[in-house]
């Protein structure tokens, strides 16, 4: 009896086919690795290498030499005067008394202070006020009118404060209201140089301050 394969049976025959898809599979798998992972490489082993012993030894502090200080100059000789240019001196008695007070001159009385103070006191106004003799007219006639002013053809009025004392007599004058050109000028002269009749108070002649208004007029 004869025996005979079946096609089933027969491995041999599909060898060849199961072997060629095998291998084509490998490839595939080969390309896509290359493909999608290039930067895988191999890890290197690395040789270790015996650790390094460093011997640390103690160092001695060093030592400087520290160089003496230099000798000192030698003394300049100095020349001693001469005995025979030496006098003596005396000197005398200084000793000074502590216990001894310097005493400060002594204040001026009060009496005398308060005359001074008097002396200075103008009033602003009395019963009778100072009126110039002559009246007005007459520091009028006292004017000198400036040339300047002429020229220029100044006119109005000056106001003068004047201060008169117990005699009348014009003390000192200062401009309230001037025009300028040189006739607050000529307007001090003129009141100073007129006599007045002195304020009163109580009927006594005082120190008062009087306004005074002179008149410059172009004719």
């Amino acid at each position: 009896m004869s025996i005979h394969k079946t096609k089933k049976a027969d491995l041999m025959a599909k060898y060849k086919r199961i072997f060629e898809i095998g291998l084509i599979f490998s490839l595939v798998l080969l390309i896509a690795a290359f493909k999608f992972f290039p930067d895988i490489k191999t890890k290197e082993l690395e040789e270790k290498k015996p650790p390094t012993i460093i011997n640390i030894e103690d160092i001695l502090p060093t030592q400087q030499n520290r160089k003496p200080p230099p000798p000192p100059k030698p003394p300049i000789p100095i020349e001693a005067p001469s005995s025979e240019v030496l006098e003596d001196i005396e000197i005398g008695d200084t000793q000074i008394d502590v216990t001894e007070k310097i005493l400060a001159p002594p204040p001026p009385p009060v009496e005398d202070r308060k005359i001074v103070e008097e002396e200075n006191i103008y009033f602003i106004a009395a019963e009778e006020m100072p009126e110039p003799i002559g009246g007005i007219a007459e520091i009028q006639k006292k004017i000198v009118y400036p040339e300047i002013a002429k020229r220029a053809g100044v006119e109005g009025k000056v106001y003068v404060l004047a201060f008169v004392n117990e005699q009348g007599k014009v003390t000192d004058a200062k401009i309230m209201k001037g025009i300028g050109a040189g006739c607050d000028e000529a307007a001090l002269d003129a009141v100073k140089k007129t006599k007045f009749k002195p304020g009163k108070q109580r009927g006594k002649p005082v120190k008062v301050q009087v306004w005074v208004h002179v008149n410059f007029k172009l004719q």
